[in-house]
């Protein structure tokens, strides 16, 4: 991408890119891709290639701040909506993070659980910079107990891991309310698939695949599964 374009024309073109691919299909995604900047949520050497449709290396967390098309086909996969309370696991940079709070306005909530201490401060940072604090809590923790931790509430409308997982976590299940969508890269470590689980009743999931998919690993316990 040229890089005498401004970081606005970049935005523009990679949404004009993922719509003609038919990856960005509603307004509300659209919205949300056009409005939160990209750049003010990648790694600081990696400025440049904020739009670029890869993925980024977050420093030397041996995280990565997920390809612009894989986050438009998990954001139209959860169908979210004004004033959804979401849970997110592996918040990374934060920027996925943005994009749902900006779907799901000051009404909605989006609590978002990192493991890694500098992602926590690193996202944070990002989500105040750009004016998502209030709609978005990140939380040092293991995001596979879901939260409050071991709860096996109903809380969330939408749950979506952005790491790939060997099984569901059955927290996870349990704190996806009925009718509400859990999604989820299921598989080994070089390929999964992004599978979409809607909540018939306490036990009882839709399963549909998505995707196939590339996700880093998942930090897994036992008490989880």
């Amino acid at each position: 991408m040229s890089v005498h374009m401004t970081f606005e024309e970049q935005r523009l073109n990679l949404v004009k890119n993922l719509k003609e691919e038919g990856l960005i299909k509603s307004k509300a995604v659209e919205s949300a891709f056009l409005k939160v900047p990209r750049e003010k949520f990648v790694w600081p050497d990696e400025v440049e290639n904020a739009y670029l449709d890869i993925p980024l290396p977050l420093g030397k967390t041996r995280q990565t701040i997920s390809a612009p098309h894989m986050v438009a086909i998990m954001l139209e996969a959860l169908e979210l909506r004004r004033g959804l309370k979401v849970l997110e696991v592996g918040c990374g940079s934060g920027y996925s993070a943005a994009l749902m709070a900006e779907i799901v306005g000051s009404n909605g909530r989006v609590v978002s659980i990192e493991r890694i201490p500098e992602l926590v401060e690193f996202a944070k940072r990002n989500l105040a910079n750009v004016g998502y604090s209030d709609v978005v809590e990140v939380i040092l923790g293991d995001g596979c107990l879901g939260y409050p931790p071991r709860s096996e509430e109903e809380i969330y409308d939408r749950v979506v891991v952005t790491a790939a997982a060997s099984t569901i976590p059955k927290y996870l299940k349990k704190q996806t309310k009925q009718g509400g969508i859990l999604l989820i890269p299921v598989g080994g470590s070089w390929s999964q698939t992004l599978k979409k689980l809607v909540k018939i009743s306490v036990d009882k999931f839709d399963v549909k695949d998505v995707t196939e998919c590339v996700f880093v690993p998942l930090v897994e316990s036992d008490e989880a599964l």
